[in-house]
């Protein structure tokens, strides 16, 4: 009996000697931190999205190419979400999946189990969302905007436990994005016009952030942004098309201007990292 009363002392004794030393080993999440992280972006293709058209100049997408003497819909084929890779419809690649890589800077202040902060980042990033419009004559019309590269400062707000902080994060977004046009049409001449490249939006979404020793944390993260492009237009001119071509048919023989429906380039990311902490 004494050696089993021995032996439970014992048991208490290690247990309570080691519930601080589990406390003391939990990180204090408070103070600067710098970072760098990478992964894969998936645009969110509008699969609505269409070209628009405007016939009289006045600013407004409104109109309808229409074939000569008819009331007929000149891009009655219809249009894809992707690349059209010859002038059916019915042949549209899907955008490929992007990748980036980036750096970040941060601070965070922990007050009991919560930890709240902010983030800056900046990164480098290939990604593309484009839409094709098809036109009877045959012909195909594709519009692809590329993202380069994004800047964001967002807040972030975490619940500490253990050795995991679990958050949420959200904020604004930069973009720098290239604007591309392509055609099979070889008859009309196309003039582009890019009002910017640069894009501004928002992000959020949330991850975890691990503790692998006392300085060092691994980070995975998803995050969802939506940026507002430029406005990309590209007029359709006469070239060597003859007076009976849509684009060019009364009420302006100038032309007429087209550009996409959808102004927002969005993209889901999924991301791993590791931050130094200080």
């Amino acid at each position: 009996m004494k050696i089993r009363h021995a032996a439970a002392a014992l048991a208490l004794m290690t247990a309570a000697s080691a519930t601080p030393a589990l406390a003391q080993s939990a990180p204090d999440w408070s103070g600067f931190y710098v970072g760098v992280h990478g992964g894969f972006l998936d645009s969110d293709e509008d699969k609505n999205e269409t070209l628009v058209f405007d016939r009289d100049f006045d600013g407004d997408f409104d109109d309808t190419v229409v074939l000569n003497g008819t009331t007929n819909d000149a891009f009655s084929p219809g249009y894809c979400s992707g690349q059209a890779s010859n002038p059916s419809p019915t042949s549209c690649d899907r955008d490929d999946g992007g990748v980036e890589g980036g750096a970040r800077v941060g601070y965070d202040m922990q007050f009991g189990n919560w930890v709240v902060g902010g983030v800056a980042e900046i990164a480098a990033v290939d990604a593309e969302d484009s839409v094709s419009g098809f036109s009877t004559t045959p012909a195909n019309y594709v519009f692809t905007r590329n993202l380069k590269h994004t800047a964001a400062l967002r807040a972030r707000l975490g619940y500490a436990m253990g050795p995991a902080l679990f958050y949420g994060t959200g904020g604004a977004v930069y973009g720098k994005i290239d604007n591309v046009f392509r055609t099979s049409n070889g008859a009309n001449s196309f003039t582009e016009t890019v009002e910017e490249d640069d894009a501004d939006g928002y992000q959020f979404g949330g991850g975890v952030e691990w503790s692998l020793a006392p300085n060092l944390t691994l980070v995975g993260e998803y995050l969802y942004t939506d940026l507002e492009a430029g406005e990309h237009v590209v007029r359709a001119g006469p070239g060597t098309a003859p007076a009976t071509n849509p684009f060019i048919l009364a009420p302006n023989p100038a032309g007429t201007d087209i550009t996409r429906s959808n102004p927002d380039f969005k993209t889901h990311a999924f991301r791993l990292g590791m931050n130094i902490r200080f």
